[in-house]
């Protein structure tokens, strides 16, 4: 069963069919999941839950992304490897199908740990996680490249998959709160959370390894192996075009991941109301699911560099409505968050559907990298920014001199922790959004990319 449509058309140019593009994006819904809970709860779990100081938790989040960095481009390798022994990456896929165990037991923090044991805890089952779901991530976003697809299709491929991962980090998003009691969340909670969004983890990262097999009907010929571990990130740098991408892409993941890892805060201690969580949650995620058709028209009338260069900019005016808090009024403030919502959609599906464009660049050259080893480097990029996000607000929140406590408890947080709060949440990410907007503007890669289709 091949992944293409039957139609005389240019092998580069075909158009894949629904029934396996709906079989590969199902696998986001499981690496949704990993991308959103971790990021939305585990800071505020380790600092309100496991009295864990904001200062230790940051660190605790952002130390195992070091082995995310040295790790994500020797799996690329790995992919690569497998992909010229075995004609594909199904194994390594497979590997990773046992990240929901870690996503488990990362919120399984045993009952008598407080402080210090339990952020040791939580960053062990993290750096397991990550390696995991480097296994998993670095092979299924290899696909697009290894298919023979244009510039457009590309674009449509990862449309598929943008919904359908925004639909699981939207259901991730709102469940993953209300599992864990809500306003009166607990560790047996968390542990509950973590086990049920596991369930659903492991089953729709199988559907996902079934869908590109169906894709791979398709494939492009194996690209060379080429080299790993510190070689190949200097190979993939090299890369002028890799390079501005991958580093704008590294601002646009801190800004996005410190948003959710502010979100319970803001709600809590800024809108003093932590049932917010939820809305605030939807509001962000739930515009995805409507405009990313209408970024997929855009990106194909006016290219992807002109509309993503847009998103960000929507995205940091968003993020400064939100410094001013609550004198704006929920409703402006829900506004603005709808807004970073619409630029998160554009953002998550222009620069993955970039990413191809490059690789297949990069092929007619003579020092081309396999596709694994370039996404490798790419996912260790995402995971760097996962960390630094959350790991910056932690660090606004620690000079502020914001509180930890237990469950239940409710410490009194000085005047300068709750402008953290809101600064945080709001400041931070703008200034973030744009150095990512100043960095792509050096891409310039998209018009030729286009004209090639």
């Amino acid at each position: 069963m091949t992944g293409l449509d039957r139609r005389p058309a240019a092998a580069t140019h075909a158009t894949l069919a629904r029934g396996p593009l709906a079989g590969f994006a199902t696998g986001s819904l499981g690496m949704g999941v990993w991308v959103t809970v971790p990021g939305l709860l585990l800071l505020y779990f380790l600092t309100d839950v496991l009295a864990v100081g904001p200062w230790l938790a940051g660190l605790a989040l952002l130390l195992p992304k070091i082995a995310d960095v040295l790790l994500h481009p020797w799996v690329g390798h790995r992919a690569d490897v497998e992909q010229t022994r075995r004609g594909d990456r199904r194994r390594l896929l497979l590997l990773g199908c046992a990240l929901p165990i870690a996503f488990a037991a990362l919120f399984a923090v045993p009952g008598g740990l407080t402080g210090v044991p339990a952020a040791a805890w939580v960053a062990v089952f993290f750096v397991a996680g990550n390696l995991l779901f480097a296994a998993y991530q670095v092979p299924y976003l290899a696909t697009p490249a290894d298919l023979r697809i244009g510039y457009d299709e590309r674009t449509r491929l990862m449309a598929f998959r943008m919904v359908v991962l925004t639909l699981g980090i939207l259901l991730s998003g709102l469940l993953a709160p209300l599992l864990t009691g809500g306003d009166a969340a607990t560790r047996g909670g968390y542990q509950r959370m973590g086990v049920l969004l596991a369930v659903g983890m492991l089953a729709a990262m199988l559907v996902g390894v079934a869908g590109i097999a169906r894709l791979r009907g398709g494939a492009a010929d194996p690209t060379p192996a080429g080299h790993g571990g510190w070689r190949a990130l200097r190979t993939a740098l090299r890369d002028r075009q890799f390079r501005w991408l991958v580093t704008a892409y590294l601002a646009m993941s801190t800004a996005t991941h410190l948003v959710l890892a502010g979100v319970p805060y803001y709600a809590e201690y800024e809108l003093r109301a932590p049932g917010l969580t939820t809305v605030l949650v939807a509001a962000f995620v739930a515009p995805a699911l409507l405009v990313t058709p209408a970024w997929l028209v855009v990106a194909r009338r006016v290219g992807k560099q002109r509309a993503l260069l847009g998103a960000q900019g929507a995205f940091a005016v968003g993020a400064l409505v939100l410094a001013v808090g609550r004198p704006a009024g929920l409703p402006v403030l829900i506004g603005a968050v709808a807004v970073l919502g619409v630029a998160f959609a554009g953002m998550q599906l222009l620069p993955f559907s970039m990413l191809p464009d490059v690789i297949r660049a990069a092929a007619t050259g003579r020092a081309a990298t396999g596709a694994g080893t370039y996404t490798g480097v790419w996912t260790a990029t995402e995971a760097t920014g996962a960390a630094l996000g959350p790991y910056a607000y932690a660090l606004c929140l620690a000079v502020g001199g914001f509180v930890a406590s237990t469950a239940g408890a409710s410490p009194a947080q000085p005047d300068a922790a709750l402008a953290a709060v809101r600064y945080g949440f709001g400041v931070l990410p703008a200034v973030a959004m744009l150095a990512a907007l100043l960095l792509q503007r050096r891409y310039t890669l998209d018009a030729s990319a286009r004209t090639a289709n």
